[in-house]
């Protein structure tokens, strides 16, 4: 594929496939994307794609081919020796020399560069012209095609009666500079995809593992969920896993994007790719191959990448229409100039032009190019963009709204107090919170696990344990059904606080989380005591709140706690709009009606019950390391818990639709003011194919000023809130 037209002439084949919904074409990856039942036969799709002129190959059958003895650049070196000569006189007017190259020498120059070296554009014009669409090579070939005839007609009509004004050096220029500029687009195409093969590159071929008590080392392909895998300093962990021996710190900065590295001891998990430092490591392989967290970073990145942004379909439809528009321009403007002077090797010449600066290839370029590069770029900090639709609506978000617990602050809980009510005692209480908890993973369960394990307390089993939405949790234990959970659950059974309610007022106005322990027995419900959590707020929670207040961005903050801990938390990051005690439906329902009330929403969570949440925003932020669901939903994932990545996010989406936005109008502006001036005669066949052939270049290379993004942390001047791009 050449240009926009050649993506929609594929998209449209693809979709003439019975029971294909949708098919998606990416210029810049030369990838197609299917959705079709499992019923369509894939050779229909490769059959349909053939019929339309060009040749598909499925992913999975794509093998690295063999390196080529020559350089890729050598078409372009041939053509411009052969094409320099053909150029001289016109350069050498300049200085006021009049020289001019034999005709039939110049017919000798020229003639390999036409049909040898700019053969292939015959090959792609004469497939497109077999499927009755148009394409740049049609363009190309037909220019060209034109300016070459027309010298050879001159060269033999008046070879007897002195040397005519030939044309040789407008055809072999431009299919020169075409070929170059094609390079050129190559070469900085590559560049895009930089972000996949740097990850690619973290997956080391082969991993030590211990098989009947030996260290051996094998392929990766042959380790097994289970094994244990040998990771010595400076090598790269292999797979995902948890530390069963050792310590050491390991640098997770390509998947994470945290610079410094981090500590890691028995029972921590680690993420393959990232590099061991100094100590040796035994860890347990929790996930291998497609199932590790790498693995899914890739396929999230190469997704984003592939996707089709929705301002692409003004693209696509410009497109479809292009090169028959150009083609009547060009035949309007040889109609026009013969009927003015009635000189049809002037009128022919101009025409050419015509069909020469006409480019469809930088409106093809422009916004996959600017997509590869900004999410490469934010995938480098930690910050996956599922999809392009994603990135495309953050930039223009005008309210972000946060949950409290495991975005804004640690999410880790520790029990700061447990007031046991008339007849409990404090040890008590702990155990039996800690047994109806012991199946849960939320944070203030494991807070009480950890202090039931730190008082080495006894704890008791649990049966039919199960979760309350919004409220706590149930099971039976010792015989008696418990209650554990926050004070709308003690409201809805009807339990008064008693004495403990002064002691609550008070620990709520500092801030603190409240879970009220209730019995169930013969005689009715028994309140056992109080338990009070604190949890401290992120280092960076205020200076990416602030971030976001500089960028005139509303902050919320939606949280099932109680109001005087969201009160506290918000009053320290200066976030005014609190909604507390709110169940995960609530959440949705608050999101929908900021939504409704015209703002354009980012909901940013991380828990198993932020789920609604993220699927009613206009776009969600999921902080990796929380529930699969929340990364599932989410149109964005952070890959390590800082708030700051949110900012960052943000600011690599305005800069990537500043780079769409730019990339779209230098590419109408080729052809808005290049084809008129060409159609008046007003530009060489020569120029005109300079100007058509670094327009996509000049492109591709605006979009590459991306990967010098860095983020907020980084570099405090990203901040933008034009979101202006450079």
């Amino acid at each position: 594929m050449t240009c926009a037209s050649c993506v929609n002439r594929v998209e449209k084949a693809l979709l003439k496939v019975p029971g294909v919904s949708l098919a998606s074409v990416n210029l810049a990856t030369e990838q197609a994307t299917v959705h079709a039942p499992s019923t369509v036969p894939l050779a229909s799709l490769v059959a349909a794609v053939k019929k339309a002129g060009y040749v598909a190959l499925f992913k999975q059958d794509v093998h690295p081919t063999r390196p080529s003895t020559l350089p890729t650049w050598w078409p372009v070196a041939i053509a411009t020796v052969l094409t320099l000569p053909l150029l001289a006189p016109m350069l050498l007017q300049w200085f006021g020399i009049d020289w001019m190259l034999d005709g039939w020498l110049q017919l000798a120059l020229a003639t390999p560069v036409q049909f040898w070296l700019g053969g292939r554009f015959y090959r792609a014009a004469w497939r497109a012209a077999k499927a009755k669409a148009g394409n740049m090579d049609l363009l190309v070939a037909l220019g060209t095609s034109a300016a070459y005839g027309l010298s050879v007609y001159l060269l033999l009509r008046h070879a007897q009666h002195g040397m005519p004004h030939l044309y040789f050096e407008a055809s072999a220029a431009v299919i020169t500079l075409v070929l170059l500029g094609k390079w050129l687009e190559d070469r900085a195409k590559r560049q895009t995809t930089d972000a996949i093969r740097s990850l690619n590159a973290l997956r080391p071929s082969t991993a030590r593992v211990r098989r009947d008590g030996i260290e051996v080392e094998v392929p990766l392909a042959d380790v097994q969920v289970g094994d244990l895998v040998y990771v010595r300093p400076g090598d790269r962990v292999p797979v995902d896993g948890e530390v069963t021996e050792g310590r050491s710190h390991v640098d997770e900065s390509l998947i994470t994007g945290e610079s410094l590295p981090v500590a890691k001891q028995m029972g921590d998990k680690v993420t393959g790719g990232a590099i061991n430092a100094e100590g040796l490591l035994v860890v347990r392989t929790l996930a291998v191959g497609a199932e590790t967290a790498l693995a899914r970073i890739i396929r999230l990145v190469e997704s984003a990448q592939a996707a089709k942004a929705p301002i692409q379909r003004i693209v696509d439809r410009v497109s479809a229409v292009f090169v028959p528009v150009v083609l009547g321009i060009a035949m309007l403007t040889f109609l026009a100039w013969l009927g003015i002077n009635g000189d049809w090797e002037h009128a022919l010449i101009n025409a050419v032009a015509v069909l020469v600066i006409a480019c469809p290839c930088a409106l093809g370029l422009a916004t996959p190019t600017a997509i590869m590069v900004g999410t490469g770029a934010a995938a480098r900090r930690g910050i996956l963009i599922k999809d392009a639709q994603a990135l495309e609506v953050a930039h223009s978000v005008t309210v972000v709204a946060f949950d409290k617990t495991g975005t804004l602050t640690e999410g880790k809980p520790a029990l700061v107090a447990v007031v046991p009510a008339e007849g409990s005692a404090r040890h008590e209480v702990i155990a039996l919170a800690a047994a109806v908890q012991q199946a849960s993973s939320h944070p203030l369960a494991l807070a009480v696990m950890g202090r039931a394990r730190d008082d080495r307390l006894s704890v008791p089993s649990v049966q039919d344990a199960q979760a309350l939405a919004g409220r706590g949790v149930e099971g039976m234990v010792q015989g008696h059904k418990l209650m554990l959970g926050n004070s709308r659950l003690l409201k809805e059974l009807g339990v008064a606080a008693g004495v403990l309610r002064a002691q609550a007022d008070a620990l709520e106005q500092e801030g603190r989380t409240l879970s009220w322990l209730v019995r169930q027995d013969a005689s009715g419900l028994h309140l056992l005591g109080l338990l009070a959590f604190g949890d401290t707020i992120k280092p960076t929670a205020a200076e990416a709140v602030a971030s976001l207040h500089r960028l005139g961005i509303k902050t919320v903050m939606l949280t099932g706690d109680n109001r005087g801990s969201a009160n506290a938390v918000a009053r320290e990051l200066g976030i005014h709009d609190v909604r507390a005690e709110v169940l995960p439906g609530d959440k949705a329902a608050i999101v929908q009606a900021l939504r409704d009330s015209g703002e354009v929403v980012a909901f940013v969570g991380d828990g198993l019950n932020d789920g609604p949440a993220l699927a009613a925003a206009s776009c969600g932020f999921a902080m990796a390391g929380g529930a699969d669901v929340a990364t599932e939903t989410a149109g964005v994932t952070l890959m390590r818990g800082d708030p700051r990545l949110v900012v960052d996010a943000l600011d690599v989406s305005r800069r990537t639709y500043a780079k769409i936005k730019q990339g779209l109008f230098w590419a109408f502006a080729y052809n808005v003011l290049g084809i008129p001036l060409a159609a008046f005669g007003m530009l060489n066949p020569v120029i005109a194919g300079a100007a058509m052939a670094f327009s996509s270049v000049s492109v591709v290379a605006n979009a590459l000023l991306l990967r010098r993004w860095r983020g907020a942390d980084e570099n405090p001047t990203t901040v933008n809130p034009q979101g202006a791009a450079g």
